[in-house]
């Protein structure tokens, strides 16, 4: 991956971030960590 590449999806991501926010709140944030997180912790188990 190229720096170039890189730094646009990390434009991409904090981005979107940042309209989810504008619009909806921390609500919706909140509960996709949460679910991240249950996810990181079921894979974990399975490796």
């Amino acid at each position: 991956m190229t720096n170039r590449i890189a730094l646009v999806l990390g434009f991409l991501i904090v981005g979107t971030v940042m309209v989810d926010y504008l619009y909806y709140g921390t609500e919706h944030g909140l509960f996709l960590a949460k679910k991240l997180a249950d996810l990181i912790e079921w894979l974990a188990f399975w490796r």
